[in-house]
C-alpha cells in the first residue's frame, strides 16, 4: 500500500491551468497517482496508510526560491523554518558572486570575513570541504530543504586572482575556466556574480565572457547581480544580456529591481529591454523579491577602490583618516559604485543587525537618526559601525519602488526570491515572508495574479530554468516535493516590526514525500539534499 494520499485537494499543478480537485498518492518519495474528482465518481477511491483530508487547501508544488543566502544556515539551522514554513522545498546558493566553494585555507578565510554580515562568521561550522562536490556533500547529510548551488565568480576570482583591482592574465583566467568547469561537473547548476562587490566586480567584460562560454557547454546559467540598480541601471542590465548572448549563455537577473530616486517609475523601460532581446532569441529568466526595500551589509556600499585587498585592506583604510574622508567623499557626494552611483541618503540606511551586541542599540534606526541621537555625523555614525563591528553591519536600503516591483512581478520570465538574509537582530522580513506574501498579498488581496499565475512564477518556472526534469509541477512521477495552503487565510507573519513571523495559512509541506511543516509545526524531519546539474 502506498505511503500517502491526500485527498480532496484543490490541486494548482504549476503549469498556469485552472485548479482542479483531485486525491494525489504520494509513495517513496514521488506522486505516483492524481485522480481527478470525475475520474474518481462511482469508482473507489485511492487509499494508502495515511489518508490526509485537504478540504479547503490547494495543493501545488513545493516553492523554488531562485535567490537564498542560506549557504551556513542549512548547516547550522536544522530546523530552517525562516523557509520551511514558507513552502519552500528547494533554495538556491552561492548567490552575488561570494560563496564558500571552491576555496583554500586562505580563500576561505577571506570569504567568511567578507560576508559575515550575509550568513554569520559561521561559528560551530567545521568547514571541512575546499570544492563544490565537497560541499554539495556536506549538504547530503541532511538539511531541511533541497539546495541547488551557483559556483561564485568572485570566489573563485579571489582564489586565483586575489582581491587586486586588476585584469587577470591568461594563465589565471584559464584557471578560473578550470575551476568553474570543475564545480559544474561536481553538480553545481551555474555561475553567480556580484558586480558590485569585490573583487567580482574588479572582472572586465571579456573575463566574464570566457566564464559564461564554460557555464554554457555544462548546460547551466548565468546569475549576476550586475553592475548598478540605481544610476546606471538599465546600462546595467543592457551589459549582461549582451555578454551572455556573446557567450551563448542562459542569463537569470538576479534581484531585478530599479531602485532609488533616479528609477521611479522605469521599469517599463527595463522590461522593453527585455522583452527586445527575447524576441531576438536571448534566454533571460529574471527574479524579484516582493518588498520595495533592500538589504545588503554595510561595507557593501564602500567604494571598490576602498575595498581592494580584501577585509582587512578596508579596515586599514577606514582607520587613517584621511583615507576615510576619501571614502565619505565618494560616497556622500561622488555617488559610490557600491552604492550604484547614487550618493548615500544615510536617512534611508536602516541598521539591521550587527555581530557585536554592543553594538545592539544601533539595530532598528537609521544611520541619520542614530547620528541624530549622538550628535556627530552620518558618516562618523558609519564608520565607527563598520571599523568596531569588523564590516558585520547588515543593513535595510530604503530605496525602492511599489510601481516597479508590481510592473517587473507581472513580466512571463519572472520568477519569485527571497534574497532572504538570515542574520542580524532584525532582518528583512522577505527572509521569512516572501512567498506567503505572494500568495497573500498580491493575489487575494490585490488581485495583481491570479492564484494559477503566482504558483507557476513560484514553481514550474524556476524549475525550468534549473533544468529539473521532475520538479515544479504535480505529475505523476515528479518529486513529491509539495505545499498545501489555505487560499483565504494564507500570509506572511513577518513584518518590518517583527521581522521573523511565521507564515499563517501553510499547515503541510513535503520534501521528498516527507512532512517537514505537518498541522503548521516544524517536524524534525532532514529530507532535503543538494540538488546536483547531474542529477538532471
Amino acid at each position: 500500500m502506498e505511503d500517502l494520499v491526500i485527498r480532496d485537494a484543490d490541486v494548482v499543478d504549476g503549469s498556469g491551468e485552472p485548479s482542479y480537485r483531485a486525491d494525489v498518492v504520494v509513495d517513496g518519495g514521488r506522486v505516483v497517482s492524481i485522480v481527478r474528482e470525475a475520474a474518481a465518481a462511482g469508482c473507489l477511491r485511492p487509499r494508502a496508510m495515511r489518508e490526509l483530508d485537504a478540504e479547503g487547501l490547494v495543493l501545488s508544488p513545493g516553492f523554488i526560491d531562485m535567490h537564498a543566502h542560506s549557504d551556513l544556515a542549512l548547516l547550522h539551522d536544522p530546523d530552517h523554518s525562516a523557509k520551511a514554513a514558507q513552502g519552500v522545498t528547494l533554495e538556491v546558493i552561492g548567490q552575488d558572486g561570494l560563496s564558500y566553494a571552491p576555496v583554500d585555507d586562505r580563500t576561505l578565510e577571506e570569504v567568511r570575513r567578507a560576508i559575515t554580515g550575509w550568513n554569520g562568521y559561521g561559528d560551530g561550522i567545521e568547514f571541512d570541504w575546499r570544492t563544490v562536490g565537497e560541499y554539495l556533500d556536506r549538504l547530503d547529510g541532511g538539511i531541511a530543504v533541497n539546495a541547488a548551488y551557483l559556483i561564485p565568480q568572485g570566489t573563485v576570482r579571489a582564489l586565483v586572482v586575489g582581491w587586486a583591482d586588476r585584469p587577470a592574465t591568461p594563465a589565471e583566467l584559464d584557471r578560473m575556466r578550470q575551476l568553474v568547469a570543475e564545480g559544474l561537473e561536481q553538480g553545481a547548476v551555474g555561475l553567480s556574480s556580484g558586480l558590485t562587490y569585490t573583487p567580482g566586480m574588479y572582472a572586465e567584460d571579456a573575463e566574464l565572457t570566457e566564464l559564461c562560454r564554460v557555464v554554457a557547454r555544462y548546460g547551466g546559467y548565468y546569475c549576476p547581480h550586475h553592475r548598478s540598480y540605481g544610476a546606471g541601471a538599465l546600462e546595467a542590465y543592457a551589459e549582461m544580456v549582451a555578454l551572455t548572448r556573446e557567450a551563448g549563455c542562459p542569463l537569470h537577473l538576479a534581484h531585478a529591481t530599479m531602485n532609488f530616486g533616479v528609477n521611479k517609475g522605469r521599469a517599463p523601460e527595463l522590461l522593453a529591454l527585455l522583452d527586445q532581446a527575447l524576441d531576438s532569441g536571448a534566454d533571460i529568466t529574471l527574479d524579484t523579491y516582493p518588498y520595495t526595500p533592500g538589504c545588503t551589509t554595510l561595507a557593501a556600499l564602500l567604494p571598490s577602490w576602498a575595498s581592494e585587498g580584501g577585509p582587512q585592506e578596508i579596515l586599514a583604510r577606514l582607520a587613517d583618516p584621511a583615507t576615510a574622508e576619501r571614502i565619505r567623499h565618494d560616497l556622500e557626494v561622488s555617488g559610490s559604485d557600491g552604492c550604484h552611483g547614487v550618493p548615500v541618503e544615510w536617512e534611508t540606511i536602516e541598521i539591521s543587525g550587527v555581530s557585536d551586541p554592543a553594538l545592539g542599540d544601533f539595530v532598528g534606526r537609521t544611520v541619520q537618526e542614530s547620528a541624530h541621537l549622538r550628535g556627530e555625523s552620518p558618516w562618523t555614525v558609519a564608520r565607527r559601525l563598520l571599523t568596531e563591528d569588523r564590516l558585520g553591519p547588515t543593513i535595510l536600503q530604503h530605496v525602492g519602488h511599489e510601481e516597479n516591483v508590481r510592473a517587473i512581478m507581472r513580466h512571463p520570465t519572472h520568477t519569485g526570491g527571497s534574497d532572504g538574509i538570515l542574520q542580524g537582530a532584525k532582518p528583512h522580513p522577505r527572509a521569512y515572508g516572501t512567498f506567503p506574501h505572494y500568495l497573500g498579498h498580491y493575489v487575494r488581496e490585490s488581485g495583481l495574479l491570479s492564484l494559477e499565475e503566482c504558483v507557476a512564477h513560484l514553481t514550474a518556472r524556476p524549475a525550468a530554468r534549473l533544468r529539473l526534469p521532475d520538479r515544479g509541477l504535480v505529475r505523476e512521477g515528479y518529486r513529491a516535493d509539495l505545499v498545501l495552503f489555505d487560499p483565504v487565510t494564507v500570509a506572511a507573519g513577518a513584518t518590518f516590526a517583527e521581522p521573523r513571523g511565521l507564515p499563517t495559512g501553510i499547515p503541510y509541506v513535503l520534501v521528498d514525500g516527507r512532512f517537514v511543516i505537518e498541522d503548521g509545526r516544524r517536524t524534525d524531519v532532514l529530507a532535503g539534499r543538494s540538488v546536483r546539474r547531474t542529477d538532471r
